[in-house]
């Protein structure tokens, strides 16, 4: 049966939450704001209606171009591919986060959009870092074919800036590597160069 989320049971939800916090759900300002929260969360957390097979599914148009198909030493980057998420152990936002994805088209090279698409989703759960990277590059093999994969992803998480240790400047870097990207050092050498380049 496929996943849908529950607009009713998150509107009562959030309606208690204000009155835990000690505001009045009536009042002018916020009487609206659990159908708005519920609605909002539909928009953010719509990845965790699909898996990852159905969002490399969703996402796999290719098209096929001599060179590059046969030609199966090229590397297609996509860099600083903007998205947000939620970190699932304070419900808090993931921001200024950027996606940089490299692969090598095995057979089928994917439109570039999709590759964003295929990060935008990913996100759009409640989410580890690590494991969004981790997201991204097994949609990446289902939906392309490659087993060559590289996913970079650094983001600001307000779990780290606005509570707790409270560090603003604090960034996270995290990468992901798979197939030649991982095991072969010419390969790696290669990307990191291309990398760097601006």
């Amino acid at each position: 049966m496929k996943k849908s989320i529950d607009y009713n049971t998150i509107e009562k939800n959030i309606r208690e939450i204000l009155i835990a916090l000690g505001d009045n759900p009536e009042r002018e300002g916020i009487k609206e704001t659990p159908g708005r929260v519920a609605r909002m969360f539909g928009e953010v957390f719509e990845g965790m209606l699909y898996t990852n097979e159905e969002i490399a599914s969703m996402f796999s148009k290719s098209f096929e171009d001599g060179f590059s198909v046969n030609n199966n030493n090229d590397i297609v980057i996509v860099r600083d591919i903007e998205v947000f998420s939620f970190c699932e152990h304070h419900l808090a936002l993931m921001y200024d986060m950027k996606v940089t994805v490299a692969y090598i088209p095995d057979g089928k090279i994917l439109g570039l959009s999709k590759i964003a698409r295929i990060s935008d989703m990913a996100a759009k759960r409640l989410q580890l870092q690590e494991r969004i990277g981790n997201d991204i590059a097994e949609i990446m093999a289902l939906a392309s074919g490659s087993r060559d994969i590289a996913v970079f992803i650094e983001a600001n998480h307000s779990c780290m800036t606005m509570r707790g240790i409270r560090k603003p400047s604090a960034k996270t870097m995290t990468s992901c590597l798979r197939g030649r990207f991982n095991d072969d050092e010419s390969f790696q050498n290669r990307l990191f160069m291309l990398l760097k380049q601006n």
